[in-house]
């Protein structure tokens, strides 16, 4: 970790590719902080030097973005603290280049109420370090029957509604939900899988066959997406399906866009870059939810980044211990942690001339910021001084065994990637500095 500047001071940094996916800034020059927010930037600023008095950082060329948005990532806390915290998570995602989270409220007891809201807000603020936003759930209990007081929640901060790694599978319970949330102008967002068909441990076909595991058909996927969007139609309420994983989910939710619908949806980094072949021999780090699919489909999922139908990009952070994982693949627990692999793994894209590198951040930034009504996500003058600095072509290996987060749950042990976090800033505080990141110039940093 790397220390901040003085409090209310004003840091230069200066020499950087500044990057602004929501302008289409692409260009070398400057950022000048001032104390939590970004008093100035361009091309032009400081051709002259830097003035005495301001800290000055040389990011010799690295790029310099606005902070990465995380928007699906479980923290365990309260309730399994010994698989990540508030703390550990942040010090995860701080190292992946990222700023801010939006957490998952399916936690022990679930964010259904003031109360939940609070104890995450009150915890992210002890942490100090990345900026944590939380979901309320759609159902107490995640119970999926009786909603919660959306309108309220949302008063409190909640940023989105949903039941986290469960499907809101009731069908008027749905169209109550949307029709509630639209009033409060509130997302709900859907774990999309119907629950009576996703009663296996991966995905339907040849390989779950062959392994003698049960199957989840890709339908499962489809057939709740085109539930859901079809009570959108009816309600005219805001929905967001999350970590889509299937080519024809991704053509409903195309299509659905097409006809001006209030739909986004994200997706997380292993559907475009595994397939269920990456299961392997019963390898139970590659068990998600919903499963690695067809290679028909991971290319699916990949054009949909590349061609905008995907909003956005999150880890689908789901840590969990080694004695949650290393069981047999029937009866472990699904999930991969992807804070600190988000950022390289996205831009695996780039370096496929899949996308360009503004269009694969928007994924990381201001989309998501859209998404959940943030202010964040963009380089601007009065913006939180929330920024991202990377190398996009470092080469590297992924080694969980290294991970900051409590728990190495990944599939991609010892995965050559190109792209690394060299400095994570957040309201103009450097909480990340990667070893060998140099330029820091006394004066206060």
């Amino acid at each position: 970790m790397g220390a901040a500047s003085k409090d209310n001071g004003r840091t230069a940094y200066h020499n950087a590719r500044l990057l602004d996916p929501a302008s289409g800034l692409d260009t070398l020059g400057a950022v000048l902080v001032e104390g939590t927010r970004i008093a100035d930037l361009g091309p032009r600023l400081f051709n002259g030097g830097v003035p005495e008095g301001i800290a000055k950082i040389d990011c010799a060329g690295a790029c310099l973005s606005p902070g990465l948005i995380d928007m699906r990532v479980q923290l365990r806390e309260p309730g399994e603290e010994h698989k990540e915290t508030i703390k550990t998570a942040g010090m995860a995602a701080a190292r992946g280049g990222i700023t801010a989270m939006a957490a998952l409220p399916n936690t022990e007891p679930a964010v259904d109420d003031v109360a939940g809201v609070v104890y995450i807000a009150r915890r992210a603020r002890e942490a100090k370090s990345v900026k944590v936003y939380t979901y309320g759930a759609v159902t107490r209990r995640l119970a999926g029957k009786e909603i919660t007081e959306i309108g309220l929640l949302a008063e409190f901060g909640a940023r989105g509604f949903t039941d986290g790694v469960k499907a809101v599978a009731d069908s008027q319970v749905m169209r109550r939900a949307l029709s509630y949330a639209r009033a409060h102008d509130q997302v709900i967002i859907q774990h999309p899988e119907d629950p009576a068909l996703a009663q296996g441990v991966m995905n339907e076909g040849a390989a779950a066959t062959r392994l003698g595991l049960a199957g989840i058909p890709a339908a499962a996927e489809a057939i709740m997406v085109d539930r859901d969007l079809r009570l959108v139609e009816l309600t005219g309420g805001r929905y967001h399906a999350a970590h889509v994983s299937t080519g024809a989910a991704l053509e409903a939710i195309r299509n659905a866009k097409a006809r001006g619908l209030r739909v986004t949806c994200d997706t997380a980094p292993h559907y475009f870059t595994l397939s269920e072949a990456d299961v392997g021999d019963y390898r139970s780090f590659a068990k998600v939810s919903p499963p690695l699919r067809a290679e028909a489909d991971r290319e699916a999922v990949a054009q949909a980044v590349a061609d905008g139908t995907v909003d956005a990009v999150a880890s689908d952070h789901s840590p969990h211990d080694q004695e949650s994982k290393r069981l047999p693949f029937a009866i472990a627990e699904p999930g991969i942690a992807g804070l600190e692999t988000l950022l390289p793994l996205t831009l695996a894209l780039v370096h496929g001339k899949q996308m360009s590198l503004l269009d694969a951040l928007a994924c990381l930034t201001w989309r998501p910021a859209e998404i959940l009504k943030l202010e964040a996500g963009r380089l601007a003058k009065g913006a939180a001084a929330d920024l991202t600095i990377f190398d996009p072509d470092r080469e590297w290996r992924i080694d969980p065994d290294k991970f900051l987060s409590k728990s190495k749950n990944s599939p991609f042990e010892d995965y050559p990637v190109r792209g690394q976090a060299l400095a994570t800033v957040v309201d103009g505080r450097i909480i990340y500095r990667a070893e060998g990141f140099g330029g820091l110039l006394a004066e206060g940093v």
